[in-house]
């Protein structure tokens, strides 16, 4: 077996090597497994068995060389061809580059946070109530009778009744008396979420969209700390001064009640969608929380007195931002939202 000559040449060969494609042969051609040094091992076969034990650990041994040489050379060859396109095709990280586009926060979810922390700073308390409600929260507890058009499903009260029982809530001003029961007069909280009604949809309804509700309870309290809080708020809301008018109206929770219509902004009252062209968009209702109310969760109605409003998010939001339709806040459309 001519060992030391196949070694020798083996040897020289790998020392004319001078690129990655010629080692890449190279190492194919004698480190493969169909290479010429794993044919040796074949040639062993006819050798006694200390011959076969000498020649094997030699062919090893060298083996083991010519792959510790290959493998260094290659890291010098990728080396020199890095080297060579750093020269040849340099980098400039002065380069601009093109911002990954990145998502942002809905403008429903940031109005909402902003509507809630203009009332934090009046210090009311941000709590929240149930979707799927029972009826007696829903109606009941709010002094809503028996054959009232509210709870009528297929009447203007639009209500979804499930049929596992139950009610998707139409109004936040389902937790007042959970909250009641909970918590102690005096009791000045907000409650934001979603709620659901039967609608026709159009530019200015939606069968989902965001109300908030909120209610004040003590021993003293009045319609002109009703009226001193909403206007703060609608101020600091939209940032300036503001054009409302309050109209007496009826809620069963609430006696006296009013409606609150603003001056549209989308607009400036010269009528549009959004208004319905008459110059004005109700914004919330609100009133003194009847007694019945107050009793329902679980206060007495001597003692205690106070006031509620509920207002839609999605409104406000679209006078805020000068928007017609509020069905694009829901239509998941992107070229809409990324103007947010």
């Amino acid at each position: 077996m001519q060992f030391q000559d196949t070694k020798l040449r083996i040897t020289e060969e790998l020392k004319n090597i001078a690129d990655l494609k010629q080692l890449k042969n190279f190492s194919n051609k004698y480190l493969g497994k169909k290479g010429e040094i794993r044919a040796l091992f074949s040639g062993l076969k006819d050798l006694s068995l200390d011959e076969k034990k000498l020649l094997g650990n030699e062919i090893n041994t060298f083996t083991e060389k010519i792959e510790e040489l290959v493998s260094e050379m290659e890291l010098t060859f990728k080396s020199i061809d890095r080297s060579k396109k750093k020269i040849s095709d340099p980098i400039d990280i002065e380069l601009p580059s093109i911002a990954p586009e990145v998502g942002h926060i809905h403008p429903l979810t940031s109005v909402k946070k902003e509507m809630e922390a203009i009332f934090e700073l009046m210090g009311f308390s941000v709590v929240e109530g149930l979707e799927l409600e029972d009826e007696w929260h829903n109606f009941d507890s709010l002094n809503i009778p028996e054959g009232h058009p509210a709870r009528d499903a297929l009447s203007l009260g639009k209500t979804f009744y499930l049929k596992s029982g139950g009610v998707m809530r139409s109004q936040t001003s389902s937790a007042q008396t959970r909250y009641m029961k909970k918590i102690k007069p005096p009791i000045k909280i907000i409650i934001p979420g979603k709620v659901y009604r039967y609608e026709n949809t159009d530019a200015s309804h939606e069968i989902n969209f965001f109300q908030l509700e909120g209610i004040y309870i003590d021993e003293k309290v009045s319609v002109a700390n009703l009226k001193a809080v909403l206007g703060k708020f609608l101020e600091e809301f939209f940032k300036r001064k503001v054009e409302i008018r309050l109209r007496p109206s009826y809620f069963p929770f609430t006696e006296p009640s009013f409606e609150v219509d603003m001056l549209c902004t989308v607009c400036n009252g010269k009528g549009c969608s959004t208004c319905k062209r008459t110059g004005w968009v109700e914004i919330l209702g609100c009133g003194m929380i009847h007694p019945n109310v107050i009793k329902n969760g679980g206060l007495d109605p001597e003692q205690w007195k106070g006031f509620a409003f509920g207002l839609s998010i999605d409104r406000p939001a679209m006078m805020k931002y000068k928007i017609n339709d509020i069905r694009l806040f829901h239509s998941g459309n992107l070229k809409f939202l990324k103007q947010f």
